[in-house]
């Protein structure tokens, strides 16, 4: 279906189809979504959109009339929501995307349970411990749930735990976009979450090849490279000196393994903006001091050329893998 539409589309572009046609066309070729196709999704994006909600709105419903509720009542609300979602999940089963919308929920509201212990009974636990606690606790939902937003839930959750673990230990020290100790550990950590995920995927772990969470993974590495990239081109002051060379081995990884081995097109569209982005800074630092128009105008020119270049290039990119 996607080869049909696509040469469709070459045909439009090539002028062989006329514009006003383009859309017949794809609907004899049955490339558009009908309406079932269009309620199945909704149906799905609404399912697991009101089940994290739900979750989240009996958190922000306990915060926000925190004064008004006693203790009990408090613990009541949350717990009979959590004995609910774990109904649901035995009720529908892990198979059917609604139970595992309600695991989703539940595994939410577990930390909401811990918050709730800590705040009541002040309990004197830094904050880094509750995502420790709650990621610990959620690894045998994630092995059993076996579906990628519980995974990417719980990588964040390790996230949190290291952010807040450093900021309590190691304070806020290092370059002014954040501490470099922290964005050395987040981009260490996510790097290696990036090449488990990708390994195990391409070793037959069938639900772990949704390339949305994948994504993600690599959105969260790319900007903590790029933004050490730059801390190291445009400040210079307290940094360590690795920062260009792994920005650079990390885009030569993307371009291996994205471009060869699994062919993402994102990863590679990722890549091309860190690229923008990092000269992009380059320049304002270096040529940006006396505020000369030449230079606004230099700089605009050299992104525009950089943006074709780039576009040119996933251009081909993305003939190559059509072929």
């Amino acid at each position: 279906m996607t080869d049909r539409r696509r040469e469709i589309l070459e045909w439009a572009e090539q002028g062989r189809l006329a514009p006003e046609d383009v859309r017949r066309a794809l609907e004899l070729a049955g490339v558009l979504p009908s309406g079932g196709d269009w309620r199945l999704f909704l149906d799905r994006m609404l399912l697991w959109m009101g089940s994290v909600m739900t979750a989240a709105g009996v958190v922000f419903f306990l915060a926000y009339n925190w004064n008004e509720i006693g203790h009990f009542t408090k613990f009541g609300m949350v717990e009979a929501a959590f004995v609910a979602a774990l109904f649901l999940v035995w009720r529908l089963g892990l198979e059917r995307p609604a139970g595992k919308a309600a695991l989703l929920a539940g595994a939410v509201l577990v930390g909401a349970i811990f918050a709730l212990i800590g705040q009541t009974y002040q309990t004197g636990s830094d904050s880094f411990e509750l995502f420790a606690t709650w990621a610990v606790l959620i690894v045998p939902w994630m092995l059993v749930g076996r579906f990628a937003a519980l995974c990417v839930l719980w990588l964040l959750l390790v996230n949190l735990a290291v952010a807040l673990y450093t900021t309590a230990f190691h304070g806020f020290t290092g370059v002014v976009f954040g501490p470099e100790r922290l964005l050395w550990q987040l981009l260490g950590l996510n790097t290696a979450a990036l090449a488990v995920w990708e390994i195990l995927a391409a070793y037959g772990v069938p639900w772990l090849r949704e390339r949305w969470a994948a994504r993600l993974i690599i959105t969260a590495g790319g900007a903590l490279c790029t933004v050490l990239a730059v801390s190291d081109l445009c400040l210079r002051r307290g940094n360590s000196g690795w920062e260009l060379p792994v920005w650079l081995a990390w885009l030569a990884a993307v371009y291996v393994v994205y471009r060869f081995r699994i062919k993402d097109l994102y990863a590679l569209a990722g890549g091309v903006l860190s690229v923008i982005v990092t000269v992009t800074c380059f320049l304002m630092e270096h040529m940006l001091r006396d505020h000369q128009a030449g230079s606004f105008l230099f700089i605009g020119l050299v992104v525009i050329a950089l943006s074709a270049a780039g576009g040119w290039w996933l251009k081909s990119v993305a003939a190559e893998e059509k072929r």
